[in-house]
């Protein structure tokens, strides 16, 4: 591997060791200005920060995970690919070289070809909309990260309909904090990463964070005698600026930086998984600037005044080598000359194939965003001071041009030019009242205009709007200091959209409809034994209606032509649990566990094949859709600095398309970290996939040889292999 960043990264540890040395001569006094403060004693010590109003995880009224800095540490995850696992009824396809598509309890796109974006799982980073675009979704220097499953109309609109992915950096310090990270391993793993945070003076406070993550990428390419051809190369780094301006006014700033340049060469014609044979290996990069300014103003006198910008460019591409395979080793195969390419007349003769297919979608997405909430204070509470109430508006405009270029044997295929236009404009409210008896009754309503323009160098165009709208009523109570019980309404929505280049016999698929999900949650959250073990349960049934199917189509006059469209299924239904348990059991060992259970099937629904046969699969599972997840661990740590943690994760097969049936296997993943702790400096080495176990990440099903006369075959990509290595952590 080249390590083409390094001397950027040598650099910016350089300029983060010169602010640590800058930011330790600042002799500051406590201004009263303090940045996070937690006095309240709820049954657990876990704040959700993803709502409008920051809430105790045990008492919030949802189906919600808080992965916490400890946790990322504990079990070495370095990119949210890896914490995903842990997290219940949580799924993703595994068709770029980071997840970008995520599935909470079955909803959630697969892929996206074409350029008209609507993400079903929302990705927000510090403020800042990444949905859609989580492979810059580095975990290093991060606080928490928390997963809200089920639709989250109120707080975030039609990007939540199946939850959201809420991922909040460390918050800068007034006191110096520093730190340095290298990671060495298999596969020419090199990681170096650094923070710094501190106060410049009494009013403004900083955290700067970088990490530079490289290695292979767990692909030999035969051909080209490469190791590197599916490689990891990524800078990602964030800038915060906390401004203590007054009593009454304070402003935080985040800015966001990725530079992703990483390789695509997953896909093996024999699935052995990880041995490649392209002449023409893919890409997939992903270029992100990112900033949020946040301002809190609490001198009105009726309520507190909050107001949110946020905006994001990104320059991404993503391109394949469509025949996995090169011109020697498809001349080498034998296919049938059904053109009477060799001028004999025959067309049933063979002949040595020519195969060469390259796909490519480079996109630029600009998105901006500005949220205005009034939020009561504690002289501004409504229904005789039981009620907190929040009121706002919020607007948003994205903006994507692509390029889509494709060629076949050389000859161009598919080419296309587009331009996407999404603006949103919403009203919002929540209330939240304490009713007798230790009842809270919290209300919310979202109303959302969402209009749409499209075109294209084909000559295709759009220009749909719509109104939706979105909310939820949640009932919960404490029953004493160890249970909470809660029961939940949720209405989701996803836009409406529409399908370009679709051929004449699938021109009743042009357009289709809004999807609507109504959630129905109910669960229990415990602590018992002095706060040492903690439960938290959810079941809940899920009511789709015009669910949006993402279907697909191979040409079969022309196989290396696919149709890719949505259309709306009548409906579907699911239904399932959630358990979360923590259990410590003494002060150095603790134990941890999530468990999923997911049935989630479609009530009505037909495709058409190929040939254009309907293929009717109501009653089967959703794709991506698995049964059963799991998860569970222990930890160690005593007083001499010994750490160890051993954690595994799986979960049941799924089917890997709604256009086929093949499915994956059921699988498991066993991790270990084994390392010594002192008060500034640690040392670990860990292993990922012990049992280096081949786990399917995505799959398809069509034909893409002809030397078989495509003929339809199953594909698999395959997760990383078993990977051992080191990790040196000191801080200061």
């Amino acid at each position: 591997m080249t390590f083409k960043k390094s001397s950027i990264a040598l650099s910016i540890a350089l300029c983060l060791s010169t602010f640590s040395s800058f930011s330790q001569q600042t002799n500051l006094t406590n201004t009263g200005a303090n940045i996070e403060a937690n006095t309240e004693d709820d049954i657990e010590h876990i704040e959700v920060n993803s709502s409008f109003r920051q809430q105790s995880l045990a008492k919030a009224p949802a189906s919600i995970v808080v992965i916490s800095e400890q946790q990322i540490n504990d079990q070495g995850m370095q990119h949210f690919e890896e914490l995903l696992q842990s997290v219940a009824n949580f799924n993703f396809s595994g068709g770029t070289s980071r997840p970008k598509y995520l599935q909470i309890r079955g909803v959630g796109e697969r892929s996206e070809y074409r350029g008209a974006p609507n993400a079903s799982v929302g990705f927000i980073v510090d403020d800042i909309d990444l949905s859609g675009l989580g492979m810059a979704a580095s975990m290093y220097d991060v606080g928490q990260v928390e997963v809200l499953r089920g639709p989250q109309g109120t707080r975030f609109g039609a990007n939540a309909l199946a939850g959201l992915v809420y991922v909040q950096s460390n918050t800068v310090s007034q006191s110096p904090e520093h730190g340095f990270r290298t990671t060495l391993g298999d596969d020419d793993l090199l990681s170096i990463a650094g923070f710094s945070s501190n106060a410049i003076n009494e009013k403004l406070s900083y955290r700067i964070s970088l990490e530079q993550h490289q290695q292979n990428g767990y692909r030999k390419n035969n051909y080209l005698g490469k190791d590197d051809t599916n490689g990891i190369d990524e800078l990602t780094g964030k800038i915060k600026l906390h401004y203590f301006a007054n009593d009454d006014l304070t402003i935080n700033f985040t800015y966001l930086f990725a530079d992703i340049d990483n390789g695509f060469d997953a896909w093996t014609l024999d699935n052995n998984g990880y041995k490649t044979l392209t002449d023409k290996p893919g890409v997939d990069s992903q270029k992100s600037l990112g900033s949020s300014l946040k301002f809190s103003y609490t001198g009105l006198n009726f309520a507190n005044l909050e107001a949110i910008t946020s905006v994001t460019k990104t320059d991404h591409h993503h391109a394949y080598d469509g025949d996995w395979a090169n011109p020697e080793y498809w001349s080498n195969k034998q296919c049938t000359d059904y053109y009477d390419e060799n001028g004999n007349d025959e067309f049933d003769d063979k002949i040595s194939c020519q195969y060469e297919y390259l796909w490519s979608k480079q996109a630029n997405r600009d998105v901006w965003s500005q949220e205005f909430r009034l939020v009561s204070n504690e002289s501004s509470r409504i229904f005789n001071q039981s009620t907190d109430w929040i009121a706002g508006v919020y607007v948003s405009e994205l903006d994507e041009d692509n390029d889509l270029d494709s060629s076949y044997n050389g000859w161009p295929d598919e080419v296309v030019d587009s331009n996407y236009t999404a603006n949103n404009y919403a009203v919002f409210t929540e209330l939240d009242s304490t009713l007798f008896n230790n009842y809270q009754l919290s209300f919310g309503l979202r109303v959302e205009r969402r209009t749409v323009d499209y075109s294209d160098t084909l000559g295709d165009k759009f220009s749909p709007s719509e109104n939706m709208w979105g909310g939820h009523i949640a009932l919960s109570k404490s029953l004493n200091h160890q249970h909470a019980v809660y029961a939940r309404i949720a209405r989701g929505y996803k836009a409406g959209g529409f399908n370009m280049g679709l051929p004449v016999k699938l021109a009743q698929f042009k357009e289709f409809d809004t999807e609507t999900l109504i959630n129905y949650e109910a669960g229990i959250k415990s602590s018992l034994f002095d706060n040492h073990l903690v439960s938290r349960i959810a079941l809940f049934y899920m009511d789709r209606q015009n669910q949006q199917v993402n279907a697909s189509q191979q040409n079969p006059d022309k196989p290396q032509q696919f149709t890719i469209y949505t259309a709306n299924a009548t409906s579907s239904s699911s239904y399932g649990a959630e358990l979360e348990l923590s259990w410590v059991l003494n002060d150095h060992t603790s134990l941890f566990a999530t468990s999923g259970y997911l049935n989630a099937t479609y009530d009505d629904y037909a495709y058409f094949d190929k040939y254009g046969t309907e293929i009717d699969i109501s009653g089967r599972a959703l794709a991506h859709a698995p049964k059963f997840t799991y998860s569970f661990g222990i930890n160690y740590r005593n007083d001499v600095g010994v750490f160890a943690n051993l954690n595994a994760s799986g979960k049941s097969g799924f089917y890997f398309s709604d256009s086929h049936d093949e499915q994956s296997e059921h699988s498991s993943l066993i991790n270990a970290k084994l390392g010594y702790e002192l008060s500034n400096w640690s040392v670990y080495i860990w292993a990922r996939n012990l049992s280096d176990q081949k786990i399917a990440t995505r799959g398809f099903y069509f034909g893409n040889e002809p030397d078989l006369d495509w003929v339809n075959k199953k594909y698999q990509r395959f997760g990383a292999p078993r990977q051992i290595g080191l990790t040196v952590d000191y801080q200061f």
